[in-house]
């Protein structure tokens, strides 16, 4: 444990916390910026006289609960975390689930795809964030709950569902899902966001149940299928997937080849968006 570089550490992070990025009121007299020494001890559960010693470099070493306390406490970044149980002498615990926060430069990426359907996943596939077109070609994201933006449970738990067989597009979609779920479940095995949707998903579809107990673990990459817009028709489509490690997310996106009847698609899919303009 490196006592000095901790006591530094903390005390250079915490002059950076304003009381109002913790739900503080400002209150008068800080004579310093950044929170005082009472209310990070308060936020994260341990004595003030405690926290002293860690600022004064000469704490014992604290556990692991109390790292992870003190991340919290002071909104440290993920490397920022990850220094401090280094500081500790300790390895990094696992984040506590897969993170729902979409850095902003990734928002403001998919703004100007405005041509180019576009969302962001989490490890459990759940739908974060999305462009207007990706609510065109897809589905309207806005008007679902969030539990329900989630292509696993549209493919497995669907009863309209084309996936039948294991070869072709679908299958291979599913399987390689199943996979890279599997996978998230190593990385969180104690989310019980990612439990309880594998528990949801092996006992509502026996497709799901049969390709999990293969225990294969592979991360989704990109992919050429067909989608059927009930507006403009077949659109072949081209899937790349871009991984956000530092937030263990996934940018997907859909791409057409120019020129082709596909490309035409996308120009009409721009233009109407999620409007409904089937028959009725």
């Amino acid at each position: 444990m490196d006592r000095r570089e901790m006591a530094g550490f903390l005390r250079l992070r915490r002059a950076r916390v304003q009381p109002g990025d913790v739900g503080l009121e400002p209150g008068v007299r800080r004579r310093t910026p950044g929170l005082r020494r009472e209310e990070v001890a308060r936020l994260a559960g341990m004595s003030v006289d405690y926290y002293i010693r860690l600022e004064q470099g000469r704490g014992p070493r604290p556990s692991r609960q109390i790292l992870a306390a003190l991340a919290r406490a002071l909104r440290l970044t993920d490397d920022e975390r990850a220094h401090l149980f280094n500081l500790a002498g300790e390895r990094p615990a696992p984040m506590p689930g897969p993170p729902q926060e979409v850095p902003a430069g990734i928002l403001h990426l998919l703004e100007r795809l405005d041509d180019t359907p576009a969302y962001v996943l989490d490890a459990k596939y759940d739908v974060l964030a999305w462009n207007d077109m990706a609510a065109a070609l897809i589905i309207d994201f806005s008007a679902l709950e969030p539990r329900d933006r989630n292509p696993l449970r549209w493919l497995f738990l669907n009863p309209d569902s084309r996936l039948t067989e294991e070869g072709g597009e679908y299958g291979t979609f599913a399987r390689l899902s199943v996979a890279d779920l599997r996978t998230a479940l190593g990385r969180y095995p104690d989310d019980p966001g990612v439990t309880s949707l594998v528990a949801e998903l092996s006992a509502g579809s026996e497709q799901f149940r049969r390709l999990w107990e293969r225990h294969h673990v592979e991360v989704r990459r990109g992919s050429s299928k067909w989608m059927r817009h009930p507006v403009v028709g077949d659109i072949e489509v081209h899937c790349d997937v871009l991984h956000v490690p530092e937030r263990d997310q996934k940018v997907v996106l859909y791409t057409v080849e120019p020129g082709t009847p596909s490309h035409e698609a996308f120009r009409l899919l721009r233009v109407i968006g999620t409007q409904d303009l089937s028959p009725r």
